[in-house]
This record gives structure tokens, sequence and C-alpha cells, in this order.
């Protein structure tokens, strides 16, 4: 049987992945998606402990997490492709936004 344990230890494991990815990698959608990832791993949190607890206050910040993830996403979105029309890359060695 699958306990709240199990739901932590995996929610702990994509947390750590996502986090590594974020310090690792160079492109900024990757990076992006890894923020997911980390976003979504304390969301699996939220819920096993609501789960666990017998409460859906969990489930109810889990929706809301995900309005202001898709919020930040559409924005995050927008902001590399306004880089991406000026400097023609988007790697974020090369891309230095205070100089012109």
């Amino acid at each position: 049987m699958i306990t709240t344990e199990h739901y932590l230890v995996l929610s702990a494991i994509l947390f750590t992945v996502g986090t590594i990815g974020v310090l690792v990698k160079r492109n900024p959608i990757v990076i992006f998606m890894c923020i997911e990832l980390m976003l979504n791993a304390a969301n699996l949190t939220l819920v096993a402990l609501g789960r666990h607890f017998g409460q859906v206050n969990g489930q109810m910040y889990v929706i809301f997490a995900l309005a202001v993830a898709a919020a930040e996403v559409s924005v995050g979105l927008g902001i590399i492709v306004a880089i991406f029309r000026t400097k023609e890359t988007i790697n974020i060695d090369e891309v230095n936004l205070m100089k012109f």
C-alpha cells in the first residue's frame, strides 16, 4: 500500500531534480520547466498531506498555485520572446540586459 511517506519522498526527489535543473541548465525554457517541476512537487506535498490529515485545504491551495503558475509561465514566455527579438539569442550566459 502506498503511504503518505511515499508521496513525500517522491515530492522531495522531484523538487531536488528541479533544483538541480535550475542550477545547471542555461536554456531559459528548460529552467522554466524545472521551476514548474519544483512547483508540482510542492503541490504533490500539499495534496498528500491534505489526504493524510483528511482536509481539503491542500487541494484548494494546489488549485490556486496552478492558476498562479499558468500566469507565471505566460509572462515568462512573453519575456523570453521579447529578449529573443531584441538580442536574437536566449542563452542566459550571452544575454545581459544591462548592456544595450
